[in-house]
């Protein structure tokens, strides 16, 4: 037998699929199954295929250090520790490490924080080893620093992902769902509104049904704007509770609240159509002069989907709409009309600073697509929003085009975006940027799995490598 074949009481070894690049173990002929340190331990996905995810410290000498794995349930074990005590545990099958020699094993996890090793090698492991109780670290030595490059290295696991929505057979998160399982991820919704939050400093929590929500790795926020405000709240706890989420709390606040957001892009020198806003009625006039006149729109600040949104054509018609909003208390800002847009804009679906998708959606009046959008403001259809009955068609967007709109969803600090442009002859001009942009519009008219690209957004952000 080679010097190969011999191994210490105590090892270096690695397990990479849990992308644990360097561990000390013991060996213990004793117990056939190794058992790893696992603390946080929560079971997820499907009954037939149910996973576990869990935490474990490394490194000896730092116990605040923490990598979270997640790995397929092969089986569960009733383990009698050395004391005596019997514990049922789940048991994960995973490729270990030693010097050369590699192999899968089965591991069951259980919580091993105040012991020396995190981990104690079975027999089945040490099968083709020799051990040499006398000695210690016989095979190749690693080191802790490792752990430095891990972060920067790609591995596989299954997120537990949560899409924060009130509609759960909406089309979008039924895709994005869709796309979640078929890349081995578990994905569930969850009732916004079903959710209450525990705020504490140590340790925030987030409540459902009566008990604690489990760690999500991921939170897609689809908040309605009928509980922005709520909905905000929520995903703040989840980015305490150090959950990664697809777009922040910040951002969504921004691109919801129509003011704030006109003003990041006029920070950030993103062309838009001239807008004004003022508090008191003396002001009516002057906030009108301020756009280039009638005909112009009035938006509520908190308007969605072209509700309280009403085109002005008169001068008289505009002073009369800001007078009833003001009366009703009800903020808004004014804007110029496009005139060349037609009747239609382009909206643009951006994942991670990128443009994936697009389309022109146009204004239907009477069943035909609009060519004006010239109407009374009693008639609101120059809308082009497909929730107002907006057709939608294939377009080819400009550089410039594209450009703008991984600029204004930049601006809004927004991971996700549907950036809505109008054209004119002074070139594109953003109308809104949107933090949940639905899916069905922008799939069916590119045949583009758009679902799928934003779960390949989340694993490229969580540092997970491609499925094979």
């Amino acid at each position: 037998m080679t010097k190969n074949n011999y191994v210490g009481w105590e090892e270096w070894i690695s397990l990479p699929e849990l992308n644990l690049p360097a561990l000390v173990a013991k060996t213990d002929t004793g117990a056939d199954t190794s058992a790893l340190h696992a603390f946080n331990i929560q079971t997820f996905g499907k009954k037939n295929n149910q996973m576990v995810r869990f935490g474990i410290n490394p490194i000896n000498t730092d116990e605040r250090f923490a990598i979270f794995c997640s790995a397929k349930i092969i089986d569960q074990k009733n383990i009698t520790s050395s004391n005596g005590l019997s514990e049922l545990r789940y048991v994960i099958e995973t490729e270990i490490v030693i010097g050369g020699v590699k192999k899968k094993i089965p591991i069951t996890l259980t919580n091993r924080e105040n012991m020396k090793y995190k981990m104690i090698i079975g027999r089945s492991a040490l099968d083709g080893f020799q051990i040499s109780a006398d000695k210690s670290f016989l095979q190749t030595e690693l080191s802790y620093d490792l752990y430095k490059k891990a972060k920067n290295n790609s591995y596989r696991r299954s997120l537990r992902i949560g899409i924060l929505s009130l509609e759960p057979s909406n089309y979008s998160n039924l895709r994005i769902i869709e796309a979640a399982e078929k890349n081995e991820h578990y994905c569930e919704i969850l009732n916004t509104k079903r959710c209450y939050l525990n705020i504490e400093s140590e340790n925030p929590e987030v409540h459902y049904d009566g008990k604690v929500l489990p760690h999500y790795d991921v939170i897609i926020p689809r908040i309605g704007p009928s509980i922005t405000k709520y909905g905000m709240a929520v995903v703040r706890q989840f980015e305490a509770m150090g959950t990664f989420c697809l777009n922040s709390s910040a951002s969504i606040g921004t691109s919801r609240d129509k003011l704030a957001a006109h003003q990041a892009l006029a920070i950030n020198r993103i062309p838009m159509p001239d807008t004004a806003f003022a508090n008191s009625p003396r002001d009516t006039n002057n906030i009108i002069d301020l756009t280039n006149g009638a005909p112009l729109v009035v938006k509520l600040l908190e308007s969605s989907q072209g509700k309280g949104v009403i085109l002005a054509e008169t001068k008289k018609a505009a002073s009369s709409v800001i007078s009833a909003f003001q009366k009703l208390n009800a903020p808004f800002i004014v804007q110029d009309f496009i005139k060349d847009s037609n009747g239609s804009d382009i909206r643009l679906f951006v994942v991670g600073g990128k443009v994936v998708a697009s389309m022109m959606r146009s204004a239907v009046v009477g069943g035909k697509v609009v060519a004006s959008m010239m109407r009374s403001a009693s008639d609101d259809d120059f809308r082009s929003n497909l929730h107002a009955g907006g057709k939608a068609s294939k377009v080819k967007i400009t550089q410039e085009e594209r450009k703008i709109a991984k600029e204004a969803s930049k601006a809004m600090g927004l991971n996700i975006a549907g950036v809505d442009l109008l054209r004119s002859h002074e070139g594109p001009k953003v109308l809104e940027v949107n933090s949940s942009p639905g899916l069905q519009g922008i799939e069916s008219i590119n045949n583009i799995n758009v679902a799928s690209l934003i779960i390949d957004y989340i694993e490229k952000r969580l540092g997970l490598s491609k499925i094979k």
